[in-house]
């Protein structure tokens, strides 16, 4: 028996069964292996999304970029000396997607017309109508904040697409752990070098702590939690896009269960209460 082959054209019409439209702006998370075979490779998958979204439609990727100093840091932050000189500076233009992020993010980085955001750790890269909106003016500190693509997806009722990928893969959960007004957010401090006007900058970044729990006493994990009790509330679509099983929700829904979800939990101040840092 000869294995299911998914086409450009079985994609779409599985991407639109699942709820996304025309217009749509949406960030993918994809375990490329799980959708089985396809007519094209993974480039037929991005096609297909251009297809349902159409050319006001906007498909946004989380990058971060593949720091593989970063575990060398001494516990204030800082590079090693010795080698301070031999780590290549963060480029949004040319610098790689982290690999843990799926083929996916370096794919749709590398299409032609893609922007790429200014942070390295919470970078983003956007293709279609809306991308330069969407990855203009990411804040260098905190930027899974009030000034990141994350915050704009929420802001343009826009969708997360996990195509096969564990839920706890969700990176839009770390702006609602930005945004959640709950006490002992961890605060990780580091050297970053970055690229400016073809000079290596070293930049001291400040970021709440996306390796771990915000807070100490949850899981690790966890966000695969939250989604699924979203998603037992009613609200989100599950389907299957190719062999893969994959969900769908709104971005600003799913943020702000998130962030009520971990003030219930980790003993936020309640209403008129200050973001503790």
């Amino acid at each position: 028996m000869t294995a299911q082959i998914h086409t450009r054209r079985t994609l779409a019409a599985q991407l639109r069964d699942i709820g996304l439209g025309a217009d749509d702006a949406v960030m993918v998370h994809a375990a490329l292996r799980s959708v089985g075979r396809i007519l094209g490779g993974p480039d037929a998958l991005i096609d297909a999304l251009h297809d349902v979204l159409g050319p006001g439609g906007t498909i946004l990727v989380y990058t971060d970029w593949s720091d593989d100093y970063h575990d060398l840091l001494d516990d204030d932050g800082n590079v090693p000396a010795e080698l301070r000189d031999d780590i290549p500076p963060f480029d949004p233009a040319a610098s790689r997607a982290r690999r843990f992020n799926g083929a996916i993010a370096e794919l749709v980085r590398t299409r032609p017309g893609a922007r790429r955001s200014a942070n390295p750790g919470a970078s983003c890269a956007a293709i279609g109508g809306r991308a330069d909106w969407f990855t203009a003016d990411h804040a260098l500190d905190y930027g899974y904040g009030e000034q990141s693509p994350f915050a704009r997806l929420v802001e343009a009722r826009g969708q997360v697409l996990m195509l096969g990928a564990p839920l706890d893969a969700m990176s839009l959960l770390h702006h609602a752990e930005h945004l959640a007004r709950i006490p002992g957010k961890r605060v990780v401090r580091a050297e970053v070098p970055i690229l400016v006007d073809g000079q290596t900058v070293w930049r001291r970044f400040e970021e709440f702590d996306t390796s771990d729990p915000v807070v100490d006493g949850l899981p690790e994990a966890y966000f695969a939690t939250v989604v699924e009790e979203f998603l037992a509330t009613g609200r989100g679509m599950r389907g299957t896009v190719g062999d893969a099983a994959s969900v769908l929700v709104s971005a600003a829904e799913m943020t702000d269960f998130a962030v009520r979800w971990l003030e219930d939990r980790c003993g936020g101040p309640g209403p008129g209460g200050a973001l503790r840092r």
